[in-house]
Order: structure tokens, then C-alpha cells, then sequence
């Protein structure tokens, strides 16, 4: 298989000098571009078409949220973006989600987390941190009245989309449910192609924002 592409943006030269080290030495990652702004990202991205893009929030010109809506809106298919932040709850990190991030990394993360984040957000077979992202959730979503999608959801669909904002794998929601791992996998694309997201953690932020998913 070809090795998974990755472009890093952060401001400080140093950080990503530290990440380009740790993924290249990866047989299985490599690095093909680098962004110091938020707009030099979004040009990166589109002339590498990366993977998996490791996104600082805070950069100049413009920021790391402005930048993901820009390159989610403008690449199909998109690539993941891995959002990279010092604190696990700035309200930076939860409108980067909003926004269409497929999670977040701390910066005081090892090289191992950050190589089995960048694999995981590339497969999106479950959440990143998912008590972090649930936690975010809850506490900056405001639930109006219920999505259209709520009412289209069969029981099954219900079932797997609590699961998820669970933040269980497709294995231990066939696990729980008693069926195969290809049918929880066909539940979840109905469940995201209702929803119009296009991962898991747009699902659960989904779920939240609709009501569908209370706090605690």
C-alpha cells in the first residue's frame, strides 16, 4: 500500500521540524508539505492533496478553523484534518470540529500518539480522544429542536449512533449488538449520509447539537 500523505501547518518552524522527524521515519507516512499560516496550508493542501493534514489552531493570517472549512469545502475528496492544540478544551478546538476536523491532538503528545492518530483519523474507524471530544461537546453544544435527520433514522441506526458518540469501534458496537463488523460498517454510512457529515466526529458533534445525545 502507498504510504499515507501528510502536510503539517503550524507556525513555529520548530514544531514542524519535530513533526516531520517523527512521521518520516514511518514506512508507512510520509510528509509531503509543510504550511507556516493558515492560508499557505490551504494552498499546500490543495497543490499535495494529502491524507491527513496536522492542523494548528492559532496560526496567523488565518486561523487553523478558517483554514479546515476552506480546504473541506474546496478538495473532493477532502482530506482528514488532525487539529493540533495546547489545550484539549479551547473553544478553539470544539468550532475546528464544528467545522469539519476529524479530531485533535495535544501538542504534548509522544511520537507514538501522534503516529496512531494520524493512522486512526486516516482509517475513521472510531473517535480520537473520545471522552475529550464528548466532553467538548457537551459543554459548547446547545441543543435546538430536533434535525430532520432524527425522525429518518431507523432503530438499528439510533442504536449504532449512541455507540458511536460512545466512542466505540466498529467492532465493539458488532460486539454489543450482536452483528458482523460489515454491517455496523453499512449502519454507519446510512447513519452519516443522513446526517450529511462526513466522519464520526461530525456524527457525534451532530447528535449533540440536535438533542439527539444528552450530556452525561
Amino acid at each position: 500500500m502507498s504510504p499515507l500523505r501528510i502536510v503539517v501547518a503550524d507556525d513555529e518552524r520548530m514544531v514542524r521540524g519535530a513533526l516531520r522527524a517523527i512521521l518520516g521515519a514511518e514506512p508507512d507516512l510520509e510528509v509531503v508539505g509543510e504550511a507556516a499560516t493558515g492560508a499557505e496550508a490551504v494552498s499546500v493542501v490543495r497543490e499535495t492533496a494529502p491524507d491527513v493534514v496536522l492542523m494548528d489552531v492559532r496560526m496567523p493570517e488565518v486561523d487553523g478553523i478558517r483554514a479546515t472549512e476552506r480546504i473541506l469545502k474546496s478538495m473532493d475528496p477532502p482530506p482528514r484534518v488532525l487539529v493540533v492544540t495546547t489545550f484539549e478544551n479551547d473553544s478553539y478546538v470544539y468550532e475546528a470540529l464544528r467545522a469539519g476536523a476529524s479530531g485533535f491532538l495535544l501538542k504534548r503528545a509522544g511520537a507514538d500518539e501522534l503516529v496512531d492518530a494520524v493512522r486512526l483519523v486516516a482509517r475513521s474507524e472510531s473517535l480520537l480522544f473520545p471522552a475529550a471530544v464528548r466532553s467538548l461537546a457537551a459543554r459548547h453544544a446547545r441543543p435546538a429542536d430536533p434535525a430532520p435527520w432524527v425522525k429518518r433514522l431507523t432503530g438499528r441506526e439510533a442504536d449504532v449512533l449512541r455507540l458511536m458518540a460512545r466512542g466505540l469501534a466498529n467492532t465493539e458496537i458488532a460486539e454489543l449488538l450482536g452483528v458482523g463488523p460489515a454491517t455496523v460498517k453499512t449502519h454507519v454510512a446510512a447513519v452519516l449520509g443522513k446526517q450529511g457529515v462526513r466522519d464520526r466526529t461530525q456524527a457525534v458533534i451532530a447528535a449533540y447539537e440536535a438533542g439527539f445525545v444528552k450530556p452525561g
